[in-house]
């Protein structure tokens, strides 16, 4: 299946946003933990001042902003992309997470992770050049299977999955209609 160029190039977007607000996300809520206080003890007192102070630092909301984000691009991404693309394109991520951990936390990150880093960043090109989607695209043939009623009139049958949840049947099983009800005045 030829996969649409402007599908690609949203795909290629919608990842894009997933690398950068990932690690930043994951950064910043990093850093503002760094600022709060450990809790010591599961004393609700305890729970509770750690929660307040964790929720009033600026930083760790923008963290939680930063991951909001991520998270709506991935739905949106996983919509028209497979999983398998999907989730090791956006391995590029731990690239820049480790320059992020470096530069930003001060982290020493040892020759073996950046090893490690770049055989991910390379394994990310090497997925990039598949197709973002490899199932064949089921909103032209949902739309074109139809309900097919019984002679009848007391039983139908169902041929696609969108029409099963409408009418209450198994996609291709003929399940009698209920009863009609009468009211007795």
């Amino acid at each position: 299946m030829k996969f649409p160029a402007g599908l690609h190039f949203k795909t290629s977007v919608m990842i894009l946003l997933m690398v950068v607000f990932g690690p930043l996300g994951d950064i910043l809520l990093g850093k503002g933990m760094k600022h709060i206080p450990a809790m010591v003890s599961w004393a609700p007192r305890d729970i509770s001042h750690f929660f307040f102070a964790a929720f009033t630092s600026p930083t760790v909301w923008l963290g939680i902003g930063s991951l909001l984000t991520f998270f709506i691009a991935y739905m949106v991404v996983l919509s028209w992309a497979d999983y398998s693309y999907v989730q090791p394109a956006s391995a590029l991520s731990y690239g820049l997470i480790a320059v992020l951990a470096y530069g930003v936390l001060h982290e020493v990150i040892t020759p073996a992770r950046w090893a490690g880093v770049l055989m991910i960043c390379f394994g990310v090109l090497v997925v990039g050049h598949t197709s973002p989607s490899t199932t064949t695209s089921t909103t032209s043939s949902a739309r074109t299977s139809a309900t097919t009623p019984a002679t009848s009139g007391t039983a139908s049958t169902t041929t696609n999955a969108e029409d099963s949840v409408t009418n209450g049947a198994v996609s291709g099983v003929v399940r009698a209609a209920p009863p009609a009800t009468e009211r007795v005045s």
